[in-house]
């Protein structure tokens, strides 16, 4: 009787990138001392995975016009991005892009919505 032969190897799945948002105060973009530690974690993540590339994403609440809400997302992005390159990130690695109000993470018109929405969001574009 033939042998039967070994299963094949479980695929691997890729492990979900660990990047945190980082937040921002109402109509700011400096980066909050209470969103240090997540953004030196990332920063960890993207020095452990040397290949990865990401695009920063700066959101913003309802509040104010599109034109403004697209500035001040190009900010905050910016703010996050340069904070990645303080810290060894090649800026090659990192693009930012603003979505002002257009896509909230949290629907609701009031502070407990809109401190979700004011955010910088890491999207990983390549590994």
């Amino acid at each position: 009787m033939p042998a039967t032969p070994p299963p094949p190897p479980a695929a691997k799945v890729p492990e979900a990138p660990p990047l945190k948002d980082a937040f921002f105060d109402f109509d700011k973009s400096n980066i909050r001392d209470d969103q240090k530690a997540a953004l030196n974690e990332d920063v960890t993540w993207l020095k452990a995975n040397g290949q990865a590339k990401v695009t920063v994403e700066g959101h913003c609440d309802e509040r104010g016009t599109n034109e403004y809400n697209l500035a001040l997302g190009e900010r905050r992005a910016k703010a996050v991005k340069d904070y990645m390159v303080a810290a060894g990130i090649p800026a090659d690695r990192v693009a930012t892009i603003s979505y002002g109000k257009e896509r909230p993470f949290v629907l609701g018109h009031d502070e407990s919505a809109w401190k979700w929405n004011r955010r910088g969001h890491f999207a990983v574009t390549g590994q």
